[in-house]
């Protein structure tokens, strides 16, 4: 599955959260927090993933600090899967 967010719209971690439940249909039950994030992307969600953040920089600059860390649970999600050495993965770009 190829999911792409786009960073022109998410001006908040709530907005980030709401557009990525919407995408993937679990808007329903998921706690919009970054262990949810983790809860999802580690677990929960099918895979392949691919995730692309289209205009990442404007997101960066309106969620500030909150950006790095959401990215930092992408980025752990991602480095779990391939320690698993799983055939189907999920990864992430920032554009």
């Amino acid at each position: 599955m190829d999911i792409e967010l786009d960073g022109n719209r998410i001006h908040s971690e709530r907005a980030f959260h709401e557009t990525l439940a919407l995408a993937l249909g679990v808007e329903r039950g998921y706690g919009n927090n970054l262990d949810a994030l983790w809860d999802l992307l580690s677990a929960s969600v099918e895979r392949p993933l691919q995730l692309t953040w289209n205009g990442h920089q404007v997101s960066r600059e309106a969620l500030g600090p909150r950006f790095q860390q959401i990215v930092d649970v992408l980025e752990r999600v991602q480095r779990q899967d391939e320690a698993m050495a799983l055939g189907e993965r999920f990864s992430y770009c920032l554009r």
